[in-house]
C-alpha cells in the first residue's frame, strides 16, 4: 500500500542551508531550534530557500464508542455542535487559524449523527467507532480507510494551494482511546497514563483507567501491526490524523503536530513508516497528563509552552509562525560575507 511511499529528504538543500546558516550574521547557533527548522523545511522542500505559502489546518471529527462508559465530561452531541464551530471559526482553532491566515477544513470522518451540513467535508465512515471496552473500535478496512481519508484530505489541501498542514481533532473522548493505543504501545498501566482530557473530574480517573483496562483485555494485540492497534483501540478521528501525517510523507510537506491526541496519532504513523518523522513538527508542550511520553517516544521536543491542554488543532496553528520565522531567517537575514564584515 502506498503508506509506504519513500521520500528522503533533500539532503544537499539541508548542508547548504546549514551552511548559509552558519554564515548569518550571528553567532553560530543563536538562533536555536529555528536553525534546526528551517534546515528539516529545506530537506522537505528541496530548496535552500524555503517558504511557507499557505497554511492549512485539517480538523477531524468523529464520536466514540467508549462514551457509553461515561469517561467524557461532556455529552455526545457536543462533537457535532463544535464541529460546526471550528468550521464557522469561532471555536478555538477557528479564531486562531484567523489570525495565521490559515484555511480550515472540518472533516466529518466519523460523527455519531445523520445531519449534513455545507461548512463540513463530509467523508463519514461511520456514525462514530464501537465501545472499545467491549470490543474493537472498527474493522482493520475501516482503519485503513480513515487513514487514506487523511492522505487524500493532505493532497486536497496542496492542490488548493497549501504547502504546510497542521493536524486538529475533535472528538469527545477522544482522550480515552488515544490513551488506550499509548497503553498498547508501552506496555504501561492505564492508571499510570490516564488524564484528565477536557476537565474529567479527577476522583473519577480511576474509572476511566478501569475502562481502558478493559479496553485492552477486551482487544489483545496479536502482532506489530500498528494498524491492529489503531483499528481495535482507535477512533476515526485518530485514524484520519494518522493518514494526514502519512500525507506529509506521502505527498513532500511538512506536518505540524498539535498535542496529546496528534501525537499517539504520530507514533501509530511512524509505527507504519518510521521515515515519517522527517516530515514532521512539533508545536506546543500539552498539559495532558501522558503528552510528554508521546512526545519523548516520538523523539519530539515542543517548543510553545502556554500550558494549553484544548486540542483541535489550537497549538498546531501557533506554530506555523514559527516555521515562517525560520524560513525568514534564511531568506531575509545577510552573512558576514554579504555584510563585509569578518566573522565574529
Amino acid at each position: 500500500m502506498y503508506f509506504k511511499a519513500l521520500r528522503p529528504l533533500d539532503e544537499m538543500c539541508m548542508q547548504q542551508t546549514r551552511n548559509r546558516i552558519d554564515q548569518l550574521v550571528k553567532p553560530q547557533g543563536s538562533l536555536g531550534k529555528l536553525e534546526e527548522i528551517a534546515i528539516q523545511l529545506a530537506g522537505i522542500y528541496g530548496t535552500n530557500t524555503p517558504h511557507i505559502n499557505n497554511k492549512a489546518v485539517i480538523v477531524m471529527c468523529a464520536d466514540h464508542g467508549v462514551c457509553e462508559e461515561n469517561v467524557a465530561s461532556a455529552p455526545q452531541v457536543v462533537t457535532w455542535i463544535q464541529s460546526l464551530n471550528i468550521a464557522k471559526g469561532v471555536s478555538g482553532v477557528g479564531a486562531l487559524s484567523k489570525m495565521c491566515a490559515a484555511t480550515v477544513y472540518t472533516v466529518d470522518i466519523g460523527i455519531a449523527t445523520d445531519e449534513v451540513s455545507p461548512l463540513l467535508y463530509h467523508q463519514k465512515i461511520a456514525k462514530g467507532s464501537n465501545n472499545i471496552a467491549m470490543g474493537p473500535s472498527m474493522t482493520y478496512e475501516q482503519a485503513i480507510k480513515a487513514i487514506e481519508t487523511g492522505i487524500n484530505m493532505v493532497k486536497k489541501a496542496i492542490d488548493e494551494g497549501h504547502n504546510v498542514i497542521a493536524t486538529g481533532e475533535m472528538g469527545i473522548g477522544n482522550t480515552t482511546p488515544s490513551t488506550a493505543i499509548l497503553c498498547a504501545l508501552t506496555k504501561m498501566s492505564p492508571q499510570t497514563l490516564v488524564g484528565v482530557g477536557a476537565n474529567f473530574p479527577v476522583e473519577k480517573l480511576s474509572h476511566k483507567a478501569d475502562v481502558i483496562q478493559r479496553a485492552l483485555n477486551a482487544n489483545p494485540i496479536t502482532t506489530e501491526d500498528p494498524i491492529e492497534i489503531l483499528s481495535k483501540l482507535g477512533g476515526y478521528d485518530i485514524a484520519g490524523m494518522t493518514g494526514i501525517i502519512l500525507g506529509g510523507l506521502v505527498h513532500g510537506v511538512p506536518i505540524i503536530l498539535d498535542g496529546y491526541i496528534s501525537s499517539v496519532a504520530a507514533l501509530i504513523a511512524t509505527r507504519i513508516n518510521p521515515q515519517v518523522k522527517d516530515y514532521i513538527f512539533p508545536s506546543h508542550a500539552s498539559e495532558e497528563k501522558s503528552a510528554a511520553l508521546a512526545s519523548e517516544l516520538l523523539g519530539l521536543k515542543p517548543f510553545i509552552h502556554l500550558n494549553m491542554r484544548l486540542g483541535e488543532g489550537s497549538g498546531a496553528v501557533l506554530a506555523f509562525n514559527v516555521l515562517e520565522s525560520a524560513c525568514t531567517m534564511v531568506n531575509n537575514m545577510i552573512t558576514f560575507e554579504e555584510a563585509g564584515i569578518g566573522v565574529v
